[in-house]
């Protein structure tokens, strides 16, 4: 039977090979569709910027921002909205008309290059023999092409929060486009693509550092911060995803209207941001990693905005309390328009709120955060101490990603089992699974040191660095600290291919290795690298902490 659709790009891909009738995340065939005919025009136009800035010609902000908006949209659970990915491939294919006006040779063009078609094409263009991930036969070349464009696609979405920030790094940019438009190219062996991934990982480490001096640049570095995870008894609007400018325009248009702002799953560190703390109405945190949001949501009772990825398909009793904005969508959703420097208008979701019923509470107390890289380096002193005391014995990084999956019970009894003399160091939804068991402290250390989001898995990084620096070591893998990380959607691929780039070995990556490593793939990265998955707890600590 012919699939419907083809996509493996998230680790709870359909029996671990690909969702081939619907996305295990909901996505329809349709959207399916329309998503790789996206990218397909998208590595048209990056050939042809590539092409243009090699002959020394300049590429407007403009289209860096439309290529990255483009990869943001189509990652896991960003966007569910057929007409409107069909309006980003209407936009990419007029500026990609306008540059190919600009080019003197228009022979031997690759087809992503040169296809014009108009909307009624757009079903059997995306549904043709070159377009999609099946697109390409040899399976060790599909699987380094694919794991370069989720790579870009994790780094487009750094580039694009940093860039809402007016930051914006040319260098990134270039290499984001000329890394897609690679994929056009058949010359390219498998040697060539390992080296292309490789570099993916280098700019990923800068597309972070982008970000991260763009956060803390607007909004203060991260601090330890306490975090009520119970309600008021206000009406609120919850707010989800990674965006901070978002959250900021949101408590700014929320001032004085007796409405709350609440943060939800990779929303919570915002909480640890200084700038954040003078608003009033900043209430706690509710609810957890992204993929309990049906039931969280609807007893939440207030509209929720979704900034970013990490949407659930709505059950009935909320959607009409569903927003969108920035790259994410949902049929159905009001959708909140707005430019990078602009303006949002949030007086409609404002409304809304009023009229509905505070949040109801679904856990009390409090959670810790804000470890990132800044306050990380103020307590150097107190941690080495405690390392070379034996207080502090091993540190493991349990960064990256939440899912649904029962296997992923794998992490909170890792964490429970974990020896005494251990720090957890985490970043990204994955610390829902352990941010509120009482470990404890060490000399007054959390044993869950959490960096924040995703993205902020540069903090981890540059925390290991510093450490390697501290003990006078010359490599960062004979630092005390073993990885154990888990995997859902693009974002974490790119901090995989980060860390790899920094020379970081033997990750363990879980729950179950990508689907989109071919066998031969695999084995590179095990053999260079020595990545490897999860096993059981019990033979994982065993073999940790041997």
């Amino acid at each position: 039977m012919e699939n419907k659709m083809f996509c493996y790009q998230c680790q709870e891909t359909a029996r671990g090979q690909g969702c081939t009738i619907q996305g295990v995340c909901g996505k329809k065939p349709e959207v399916a569709s329309m998503q790789d005919l996206l990218i397909y025009v998208t590595k048209g136009l990056s050939w042809l910027t590539s092409k243009l800035r090699a002959s020394g010609k300049e590429i407007s902000p403009d289209i860096n921002h439309l290529v990255s908006v483009n990869l943001f949209t189509t990652i896991t659970n960003a966007n569910f909205d057929e007409q409107a990915i069909r309006e980003r491939i209407k936009e990419t294919l007029q500026v990609k008309a306008e540059l190919l006006a600009k080019m003197s040779d228009l022979k031997n063009l690759p087809d992503a290059v040169s296809w014009q078609g108009t909307e009624d094409e757009f079903e059997a263009k995306a549904r043709a023999n070159e377009v999609g991930v099946l697109a390409t036969e040899d399976e060790d070349i599909r699987s380094l092409r694919e794991l370069v464009t989720y790579g870009l696609k994790g780094l487009s979405a750094y580039s694009k929060h940093a860039n809402a920030l007016l930051r914006d790094d040319p260098e990134v940019d270039a290499f984001i486009q000329r890394a897609l438009a690679a994929t056009l190219d058949n010359s390219l062996n498998v040697d060539d693509l390992v080296a292309l991934t490789l570099e993916t990982g280098k700019y990923g480490v800068q597309g972070m550092a982008l970000l991260d001096a763009a956060n803390t640049g607007a909004y203060g570095n991260p601090e330890i911060t306490q975090v009520d995870i119970g309600v008021r008894d206000n009406p609120g609007i919850l707010i989800s995803g990674h965006d901070l400018k978002d959250l900021e325009q949101l408590l700014e248009q929320t001032q004085g209207t007796g409405i709350d702002v609440y943060t939800h799953s990779e929303m919570l560190p915002a909480q640890y941001y200084p700038a954040f703390k003078k608003y009033p109405n900043f209430a706690g945190n509710y609810g957890n990693a992204w993929w309990k949001q049906k039931e969280e949501f609807a007893s939440f009772n207030g509209p929720i905005l979704m900034t970013t990825n990490c949407i659930v398909p709505p059950a009935d009793s909320y959607i009409d309390r569903l927003w969108t904005t920035g790259a994410a969508g949902y049929p159905g959703c009001r959708h909140i328009e707005g430019e990078y420097g602009s303006v949002k208008d949030f007086s409609g979701i404002i409304a809304q709120a009023k009229t509905c019923q505070p949040p109801e509470e679904i856990e009390s107390g409090s959670i810790v955060g804000g470890f990132a890289h800044n306050q990380v380096f103020a307590l150097a002193d107190q941690i080495v101490e405690a390392v070379k005391s034996g207080a502090i014995k091993k540190f493991v990084v349990m960064a990256g990603c939440d899912g649904r999956m029962r296997s992923r019970e794998y992490y909170t009894e890792f964490a429970e089992k974990l020896p005494k003399d251990t720090v957890i160091l985490t970043a990204g939804c994955a610390k829902y699974r352990y941010n509120k068991l009482p470990l404890g402290d060490i000399n007054g250390i959390p044993r869950v040191l959490d960096a924040g989001q995703c993205n902020d898995s540069y903090s981890l990084a540059l925390i290991a660095l510093k450490l390697q620096e501290i003990f006078g070591l010359a490599d960062v893998n004979d630092l005390p600290i073993v990885y154990n990380i888990a995997w859902y959607e693009q974002k974490a691929v790119i901090v995989l291919l980060a860390l790899l780039y920094l020379g970081v070995k033997n990750i363990h990556l879980g729950p179950t290795l990508p689907a989109f490593l071919s066998p031969n793939v695999a084995e590179v990265l095990i053999d260079q690298f020595g990545l490897s998955g999860i096993t059981t707890v019990e033979d994982d600590l065993a073999l940790f902490f041997a």
